[in-house]
């Protein structure tokens, strides 16, 4: 699997709730274009249903209220207010992708009081609510009651509830958004989604379709693998560089899709909370999911430490805090790295080479005869000195380059020393 269309995809997500009303967005785009992405994702922009919740859709062609600039008067035009949005993106030469939220609805929906038989019923006739498994715990399953589960399987009439999402996409594709981030894809049909990828090209022949697959089954995923999507959800953010399963779920979701790592998401505590501010863990969880995977996701905030959490139905303008630190250069220095050298934009075949058991971990990235050394302190309070040598077979080339960090001495003869600070990750790459 070599760099496809949209494997080396750097993505920003702008959080509509902590971003304001539309006439805000623009700036975001900016400090996205500033920061090396290409991509602004944006969660539900919707009108939602009694919890106000961003994912529990009541009308699919209405804003969201709080989104409505005063300025731009009332909310009745949507597609012209999109369209103004698409414009600001594109040129800015950003690409607009927005949640594709069809496995669920609001329970007070439109399309349930429309629409009843197209929703999943329990043994006493009510609808039903969905839910996950917790992907940092499988033993924790979380019931969300605003929502009402569809039945994209086998509604009574499942042809006429298919073409209503095959107008979404497209009402949407033909405003101008160039991608699709799907909401728990692994709880939608195969099928389905080849009818919309295939209806959204039509429209936009390179249409992104980015699969949220967190919190599935291993069996679930491996179920799209005929879908078509271009990206989907990996697991690493909660990889601790010590137990094998990380690397075993990237050898055998390769044949999906390439994979999206992200350091943190709005389904996440903050990092920066969970460590306690450590600025040297915010730096190495973002080098490593950007050299990690073909495709790279961080929410806004990131960058500057943000310690409150998400929320689909709290967060508002006002929770924006005061940087704890500011990591913006790593930011754009890795993702500049990333749309320049292909190996770091690949999937790739990746490999312990060793340290799973202690303090440093090396991995190894391989696509298309390029390859990539990950070499990972795990220790978040102390420095190590490193030794790697092999090189001439580990990364075979008239030269070697140490990418990251900048400052590091370039790699001599067939070994490299280096004294990687506390959570530091390096790069080495032959040239």
């Amino acid at each position: 699997m070599g760099v496809s269309r949209h494997s080396a995809a750097r993505i920003y997500n702008l959080f509509p709730r902590l971003a304001g009303p539309m006439d805000k967005w623009p700036h975001f785009f900016d400090r996205a274009r500033e920061l090396g992405f290409r991509w602004v994702y944006i969660n539900p922009f919707h009108y939602p249903g009694f919890s106000g919740s961003l994912y529990a859709v009541k009308d699919y062609f209405r804003l969201n209220p709080l989104f409505v600039p005063r300025t731009w008067g009332q909310a009745d035009d949507q597609r012209r207010y999109l369209s103004r949005l698409v414009s600001e993106a594109s040129r800015r030469g950003l690409a607009l992708m927005m949640d594709l939220v069809i496995n669920h609805t609001a329970k007070d929906s439109l399309l349930v009081e429309e629409h009843p038989e197209w929703f999943v019923r329990d043994a006493d006739g009510r609808i039903k609510s969905p839910s996950a498994i917790d992907p940092a715990d499988a033993r924790r399953v979380t019931v969300w009651g605003d929502l009402a589960e569809v039945n994209n399987r086998d509604a009574p009439n499942r042809e006429e509830l298919w073409a209503f999402w095959e107008y979404l996409v497209a009402y949407y594709a033909e405003v101008g958004f160039r991608g699709f981030r799907c909401d728990a894809a692994y709880q939608v049909p195969a099928e389905l989604w080849r009818r919309l990828i295939r209806k959204a090209r039509s429209i936009d022949p390179q249409c992104l379709f980015f699969a949220e697959t967190l919190g599935c089954r291993l069996e679930e995923v491996q179920q799209l693998a005929e879908a078509g999507f271009d990206l989907i959800a990996n697991s690493s953010k909660w990889w601790n560089f010590s137990e094998p399963w990380c690397l075993e779920q990237h050898r055998l979701f390769r044949s999906v899709a390439p994979s999206v790592s992200f350091p943190e998401s709005h389904d996440t505590p903050r990092l920066a909370s969970e460590t306690g501010g450590l600025q040297c863990v915010q730096e190495q969880r973002y080098v490593f999911a950007a050299a990690f995977s073909g495709a790279v996701l961080m929410p806004v905030g990131y960058e500057l430490g943000f310690r409150r959490k998400l929320d689909v139905v709290n967060t508002k303008p006002e929770d924006w805090e005061e940087p704890l630190f500011d990591i913006s250069g790593v930011v754009r220095a890795l993702n500049d790295l990333k749309a320049r050298i292909p190996v770091l934009g690949a999937e790739g075949r990746t490999e312990a080479v060793w340290g799973l058991e202690g303090p440093v971990l090396c991995l190894r990235k391989e696509e298309n005869g390029q390859a990539l050394l990950i070499v990972v302190n795990k220790d978040w309070h102390n420095a190590h000195d490193v030794a790697v040598g092999d090189l001439d077979r580990l990364l075979p080339g008239p030269e070697r380059t140490c990418l990251w960090p900048q400052e590091a001495p370039r790699p001599t003869g067939s070994s490299w020393s280096f004294r990687l600070g506390p959570a530091e990750v390096a790069l080495l790459a032959a040239s």
